[in-house]
């Protein structure tokens, strides 16, 4: 048979998965089953959820590799914890080198060995697993190791996503691309649909980190090979930056939305955003999602939350403002009277698209995870370290070079982070993780899920596969061709700039798993991608 298999000329239905032992809810069939793989081995939803990331930076190298920063919001003992895995500047640069290095500099690079950051990824792997897993962590690993070796069929978006970044690499002409050309288009021919992929570098790569608990990544041998190679093409790492490297346990922060408690990991990330601006929109009531009013207060809250984020967030360790002061009733009633019938015009600043992979999972015993890793952009900064496979994030690239922005370059300092993990909670109980990927329209995608299932009473499927907006610049936003052409119409005549878009992978893919009282696990999954739920 000869078919395309993203071409999608009617509309498909889904509805939520009900499970009772178990669930894994990821952007990848192979990751959703290594997941479970590791539930059916008596492991835990930790176990489960490092399975199922470890998997993801195999068979969707794109979003997210080895070399990926990474969080997760964590419910174990009757409570949420929170895992910070995000990387940091390496000890040597600075605002003054790179200008020195690139005359005329006005942005931080995309590509190259500049953006990159120590990698979070593999300690929030032994990290997890050391804290609440139950298998080892070769164990758990299992799954990942064996895709890489013995290969995998490339799911339909996977190839034209590896075919984009064959476009974006293949103009630099720099021998610092070329062992990515050598790992995932050895032959430079674009792949197809049911190719094989075959990564035995990498398969060595999650061997060792799964013999030595990570430490071979940050003290040892794969450590030294990346500051090699970031030595040889003009970077500015030394072993010391990933030797002092370890992740942050912290406090999830919420805001109680009608009842319903909202969790996010507090800065660098971005997850207050989507607080913030839930924290306004609360001041409304809404009586239908299909209304111009509706979706004209959720854009404008929207860019209220992110005029104030973008101008603040960073490290909170170079943080003037508390950002707790945002999620204060006092905050969000202050900034809901700003709101008036037109669009306005906040101060923020444009921003960029990313590729991340977010998973999420739950088990028979009540633990649940809610976990995101990330490369950044489409196969993050280009680099791949070279006998490794190990491909490395590209996360510096949003770091200021005004030395006077609160998300400025410095050395040791963490970056303003995109990726956030959702979680859940009504009367102190669990209701489960969520997470909606895809570089600044995940807040977006966080506040367009929580008001679907509390405003609307959607379905978690039905709260996912809904049309989405996404706010790009100004008073600019784009929404999906399935967006209501009347109420486009009707918001343009307020002010907004509507642009309808013709394709949604820039909208974000999400998944979400509910319990309910009786324990049944409901899950949802993204029709935007090639997501997949394991259960059982």
């Amino acid at each position: 048979m000869n078919f395309d298999p993203v071409f999608s000329p009617y509309a498909s239905r889904r509805y939520p998965i009900y499970a009772k032992e178990g669930m894994v809810a990821a952007s990848s069939p192979q990751a959703a089953a290594a997941g479970l793989e590791a539930l059916r081995a008596g492991g835990n939803a930790s176990d489960a959820a490092v399975a199922a990331a470890a998997a993801l930076t195999v068979v969707e190298p794109t979003s997210n590799g080895i070399g990926s920063d990474a969080f997760a919001i964590i419910w174990s003992g009757g409570k949420l914890h929170g895992l910070n895995a995000s990387g940091v500047a390496p000890g040597n640069i600075s605002i003054e080198k790179l200008r020195a290095a690139n005359p005329g500099l006005e942005k931080m690079p995309q590509i190259g060995w500049a953006p990159v950051m120590v990698p979070g990824a593999p300690k929030a792997w032994a990290a997890l697993n050391e804290k609440f897993g139950r298998l080892s962590l070769g164990k758990v690993m299992e799954s990942a190791i064996g895709y890489a070796r013995e290969g995998y069929p490339i799911a339909p978006n996977l190839a034209g996503a590896i075919a984009n970044s064959a476009l974006r690499f293949k103009t630099q002409g720099s021998p610092v691309f070329e062992e990515w050309w050598k790992t995932f288009l050895p032959n430079r021919e674009d792949p197809r649909p049911g190719d094989m992929l075959v990564l035995k570098n990498h398969a060595d790569t999650l061997q060792a980190i799964a013999d030595t608990k990570a430490d071979t990544f940050y003290k040892g041998e794969l450590a030294d090979r990346m500051v090699a190679d970031s030595r040889e093409f003009n970077g500015y790492f030394s072993k010391e930056d990933f030797a002092h490297y370890d992740v942050e346990w912290v406090q999830p922060v919420s805001v109680n939305y009608r009842g319903y408690d909202v969790w996010e990991l507090p800065p660098n990330g971005q997850g207050v955003t989507a607080l913030m601006a839930l924290n306004i929109l609360k001041e409304f009531q809404f009586c239908q999602r299909e209304s111009a009013d509706t979706f004209h207060k959720q854009w404008e809250a929207m860019k209220l939350a992110f005029s104030d984020a973008l101008a603040h967030i960073t490290d909170p360790r170079f943080m003037q403002e508390d950002y707790r002061e945002w999620l204060s009733p006092e905050y969000g009633a202050r900034r809901a009277k700003e709101i008036r019938g037109t669009a306005s015009l906040p101060s923020a600043e444009h921003p960029p698209r990313g590729g991340t992979v977010y998973l999420c999972t739950a088990d028979r015993e009540g633990n649940m995870v809610s976990y995101i890793q990330s490369n950044y952009m489409g196969f993050g900064s280009g680099v791949v370290v070279r006998g490794t496979g190990i491909a490395l994030q590209n996360r510096g690239h949003d770091f200021s070079l005004d030395p006077k922005a609160a998300n400025a370059l410095a050395p040791g300092k963490k970056s303003y982070h995109t990726i956030i993990p959702g979680f859940l909670t009504k009367d102190n109980k669990a209701l489960g993780p969520f997470g909606v990927m895809g570089g600044y329209m995940q807040p977006q995608g966080h506040v367009q899920v929580v008001t679907n299932l509390v405003d609307f009473g959607l379905n978690p499927q039905q709260a996912l596969d809904a049309p989405r907006w996404q706010w790009l610049q100004g008073r600019a936003f784009s929404v999906e061709d399935r967006f209501s052409a009347e109420i486009a119409r009707a918001l343009a005549a307020m002010g907004h700039e509507v642009n309808i878009s013709l394709q949604n992978i820039s909208f974000g893919r999400g998944q979400i798993i509910l319990r309910q009282e009786n324990g049944v696990l409901i899950g949802a999954t993204e029709g935007r991608t090639d997501s997949n739920i394991a259960c059982w």
